[in-house]
């Protein structure tokens, strides 16, 4: 008697077997998705922690910074805005 997973197993074997435009489409998504985090992430997305930081404390205080001092500023622009808008 089979197991529920190898019934499903064999339906998707199944019907990547048959498949024809399906294998090709597949095939291009694969494609894809290496292209993009593959080689987009190398070129784009460049490791900057370990660029600048020699250890584990210093990424954690660098990144503990730049999320305070972004959120303090993302504060200070939200009051400073809606000061100029409800002015009287």
């Amino acid at each position: 008697m089979k197991t529920l997973f190898s019934k499903i197993a064999d339906l998707y074997i199944d019907g990547f077997k048959s498949m024809t435009v399906g294998k090709k489409l597949w095939i291009l998504i694969i494609v894809k998705l290496i292209i993009i985090f593959a080689i987009l992430k190398v070129f784009f997305f460049p490791d900057f922690l370990n660029s600048t930081c020699k250890d584990d404390v210093e990424k954690a205080a660098k990144v503990r910074k730049e999320i305070t001092d972004k959120n303090r500023n993302y504060k200070t622009t939200l009051i400073n805005n809606h000061l100029t808008t409800h002015a009287i």
